[in-house]
């Protein structure tokens, strides 16, 4: 059991240091960072409960399931954590920070997760997981976090676009992920490793944008980026 939960949590514990340093300013309070992770972890066991309610109760189709019963299900109580958990909380304070509580939340949740399909299905599955879920939910957690930085320091119609763009991409891309996985199996790596490439790119782009947007209470004249 040891073994599982290490394979299971390695790659997001390192996944989430990559984010955390890549903080140029000021790095985030470790003890709010580990909260937002732990809510994360807990966040597995009404998903898990919600999801297996929908697909007994209901005949869900496959872009259902994708986008609705998973994506939209996972990254709308995702963000619901991280705004309520980490966006109103004053050490939010430069557009990085979303990057940061996001992806720590996301990560939270990636970890009990794999630890459960580990568990289940064997660890040699454990590199896999790690290329493909958990790195996903990292990725979609920067994503979310770029936005909700953005949106954090802009006001008026700015602020609601990027508060919305902030849940929007996240579940369209989750979706995307989870169809693509679901409905290829034989040929699934021509499918997703594409994807996987382009959401790296997307991500990564983000970090960048991010860390040049300098904390608008320093200096009034912070870039912007989409």
């Amino acid at each position: 059991m040891l073994a599982v939960i290490s394979a299971a949590v390695a790659p997001a514990i390192a996944l989430l240091s990559f984010f955390y340093l890549k903080d140029k300013y000021e790095t985030e309070p470790l003890s709010l960072v580990v909260k937002v992770y732990i809510f994360g972890v807990l966040l597995v066991f009404p998903v898990t409960v919600l999801q297996f309610g929908f697909k007994e109760e209901m005949n869900v189709p496959l872009f259902a399931d994708a986008f609705l019963v998973s994506g939209a299900l996972e990254e709308f109580l995702k963000w619901f954590l991280v705004f309520y958990g980490a966006y109103l909380h004053e050490e939010f304070n430069e557009p990085y920070d979303g990057i940061v509580y996001a992806t720590a939340l996301s990560l939270g949740f990636a970890s009990l997760e794999n630890i459960f399909y580990l568990y289940t299905f064997g660890i040699e599955e454990a590199l896999i997981r790690a290329l493909l879920p958990v790195s996903g939910h990292a990725l979609f957690g920067v994503i979310m976090g770029f936005y909700l930085g953005k949106g954090k320091f802009s006001s008026g119609k700015k602020q609601v676009i990027y508060l919305s763009l902030s849940l929007i991409i996240p579940v369209l891309l989750h979706g995307t992920f989870n169809f693509l996985l679901l409905s290829s199996t034989k040929y699934i790596f021509f499918y997703m490793f594409p994807f996987m490439i382009f959401l790296w790119w997307f991500a990564l782009r983000k970090v960048r944008i991010a860390n040049s947007s300098l904390n608008p209470y320093r200096n009034a004249d912070a870039k912007t980026g989409i």
